[in-house]
């Protein structure tokens, strides 16, 4: 069987760049490779079909031989030979290194990130504050800068001779990672700090102050870079996240951009009609109750509800009405409510419009049950 094209099995145009046919080859490498596919003879084929064709068009000696005389080049003894010289631990290297984090050069590891869980009242959410927390973390050890050398004197690390990385080999493939000494630094602390015996950091209690925007809600989060726990040996710190966490409010609950209340009003307001005075987050506003409310009409109130943190769309305040049953009535109270009622005779159905609906769908209900 004839071998296919270079750059067909890379699907790349012949004008690739080195960082297209890379490209190419990393997308192939990760469906085909044989540590994903055990046992697919198939996809161990395309793989080295794939690793064959990177090898000759990623030398730049090796493809413009390619580029005149095709495979025969190889084949005919004119230029590199048909098997596969090139170390493959080279080729993962630069290829999946932005996949695994790896990293071609030196290294330091990153602190940690951290997160904290700041609660705030409803109207600090909505109108933003500043809050001083105090956050429990590994901080640069000040007796040593955050070297941690006692004399800042550091080591060619004896592991990885100051590369920061070792190859280990995995049956015929030969892979680089961050060497477990060192950290990926290449150097090793000749005598360690005292203080925090060669870490570079020290646990302590950080003092912060955090700015938190108009808007947010529970499970925002502001991030404070650089400010998380400090990297060993000086390498640099982590961040930390303030995640918001809103207490729950006496009066209103917040749905989005939305607030909502419930406002009690005497069965006499509801009946005759009021207007009310109702509390909103930037002081108190009017709305007029019209005659025959029922328990439960949403009266909205435009722009008096919460200023999106993201997009700036402010919200309305909901306020839901809820009809009281009078109490602790005195005798008096007592006989005029009675008057009231004997004044409907037995034509309560024009007056009671829920009540009598609710009453005919008992009716028909009990009819389909005993027909």
């Amino acid at each position: 069987m004839s071998k296919r094209c270079y750059y067909e099995v890379l699907s790349v145009e012949r004008t690739a760049t080195d960082g297209e046919l890379k490209t190419a080859f990393r997308r192939l490498a990760m469906k085909y490779h044989p540590d994903r596919n055990p046992g697919d003879k198939d996809c161990e084929a395309h793989f080295k079909e794939a690793k064959e064709a990177y090898e000759t068009l990623s030398d730049n000696q090796k493809r413009s031989l390619y580029d005149r005389h095709g495979h025969a080049a190889f084949e005919q003894g004119m230029g590199a030979g048909g098997g596969f010289h090139a170390d493959v631990g080279d080729i993962f290297g630069d290829i999946f290194s932005d996949i695994f984090g790896g990293n071609r050069g030196t290294r330091q590891r990153r602190g940690s990130d951290l997160r904290y869980i700041l609660e705030l009242d409803l109207e600090e959410a909505v109108f933003g504050v500043a809050k001083t927390i105090d956050v429990p973390t590994l901080a640069g050890c000040d007796k040593c800068d955050g070297s941690g050398s006692s004399d800042g004197k550091l080591s060619t690390c004896n592991t990885c001779q100051g590369h920061g990385r070792v190859r280990m080999q995995n049956g015929i493939f030969s892979v680089q990672q961050v060497c477990p000494h060192c950290a990926g630094s290449g150097k090793t602390i000749a005598n360690p700090c005292k203080t925090c015996h060669g870490e570079g950091r020290v646990r302590r209690e950080k003092k912060l102050e955090v700015k938190i925007p108009a808007g947010v809600d529970t499970g925002d989060r502001v991030r404070l870079s650089g400010e998380g726990e400090a990297g060993p040996a000086g390498a640099p710190a982590g961040d930390l996240y303030v995640e918001v966490q809103v207490r729950e409010h006496a009066i209103f609950q917040r749905q989005q951009d939305d607030l909502y209340c419930e406002v009690p009003i005497r069965f006499s307001q509801a009946a005759l009609g009021a207007d009310l005075n109702v509390p909103t987050l930037g002081g108190e506003a009017t709305i007029k109750i019209s005659a025959e409310t029922q328990t439960g009409k949403l009266f909205k109130l435009r722009g008096k509800g919460v200023k999106n943190v993201r997009n700036g769309h402010v919200g309305d305040l909901l306020c839901r009405v809820v009809v009281e049953t009078p109490v602790k009535l005195s005798k008096q109270q007592k006989e005029l409510l009675q008057q009231f009622e004997d004044s409907f005779g037995g034509d309560h159905a024009a007056h009671t419009p829920r009540a009598s609906s609710w009453l005919d769908s008992v009716k028909q209900f009990w009819d389909r049950v005993t027909t």
